[in-house]
């Protein structure tokens, strides 16, 4: 058995457009982040031109990237939507190009119902949706209508407003019904389950306090028996509790994907793509150890 291999981790096949495939499980995957956008949190708008977008994207993969994730719109705290044109200029260009360069899987970052139509026209192959179909249930429409998977994701309020004191009840029994809601969705909109990713959301909508929560007790999502992704490359919540700058938090983001493989991720979605193979690497090999000194 290699050393990376997950033998403890259900795996999952997902069968994409165009002949693609995830197979997940064996091992963790990695979705590299291409953000074009002037304003977004981590990267302030390096790559908002076609070209370094798409320079920027080749060089994930090289470094390792198994998915790319590419969205045209910020989803920072207190951000303005931009308009269905204005965001399809920024990102089909860029998912043409790179579908004509690779063969890996591309997903559109996007809640908005034409943004993944053309997109997955383009070659695109999984819808990721902030919203979790909660906003506009026809992605869920579209992406079956293209053999596509999709990605939904826990999101309490939106992007201007989600940070406004949160509150919850019951934590994870609140994201894990919202999740079982999206995967309803999308079955009434033609979209399997066996399509559909799971993400709990880490951020969006959530002090301080509830993200490390949610990675403490990750694993209580594998209850949905869908794969899990996270995404907490850079975030705020390692700001804090290192008190570094956005730039100074690849060793913060390190220690969250090792825990959060631990507890049960995928898929990590990072915007340091180098630094998340050796972690990954390392703590799929970890946790392989611990499950055969347990059987």
């Amino acid at each position: 058995m290699d050393a990376t291999d997950k033998p403890f981790a259900r795996q999952f096949r997902l069968d994409l457009p165009r002949g693609r495939r995830l197979i997940l499980g064996p091992r963790t995957l990695i979705m590299g982040v291409v953000n074009v956008t002037p304003d977004s949190f981590s990267d302030g708008g390096r790559f908002g031109d076609t070209a370094a977008a798409v320079e920027h994207g080749l060089r994930l993969i090289d470094e390792g990237a198994d998915i790319l994730d590419v969205g045209g719109e910020s989803t920072r705290p207190g951000t303005q939507a931009v308009s269905v044109s204005e965001e399809l200029a920024r990102v089909i260009p860029v998912i043409e190009r790179l579908t004509r360069f690779n063969s890996i899987p591309v997903s559109i970052d996007t809640s908005k119902v034409q943004v993944a139509k053309e997109a997955l026209a383009a070659g695109a192959s999984i819808v990721n949706d902030i919203t979790g179909f909660h906003a506009d249930a026809s992605i869920a429409r579209v992406a079956a209508e293209f053999g596509a998977a999709a990605v939904v994701m826990h999101i309490k309020g939106t992007p201007r407003t989600m940070q406004e004191k949160p509150v919850y009840g019951d934590l994870i029994g609140e994201i894990k019904a919202y999740l079982n809601e999206s995967i309803r969705i999308g079955g009434e909109n033609g979209l399997p389950a066996e399509k559909i990713i799971i993400d709990p959301g880490i951020g969006f909508g959530k002090t301080v306090s509830h993200n490390l929560e949610i990675m403490a007790r990750l694993a209580e999502f594998t209850s949905l028996a869908r794969p899990i992704l996270v995404g907490t490359s850079r975030k705020s919540t390692i700001g804090v509790i290192t008190g570094k700058p956005v730039n100074q938090r690849v060793f913060g983001t390190a220690a969250t994907l090792a825990l959060c493989i631990r507890n049960g991720a995928q898929i990590v979605r990072v915007h340091d793509v180098a630094a998340a193979v050796d972690v990954v690497k390392m703590t799929d090999a970890i946790c392989s150890a611990i499950w055969r000194s347990q059987t």
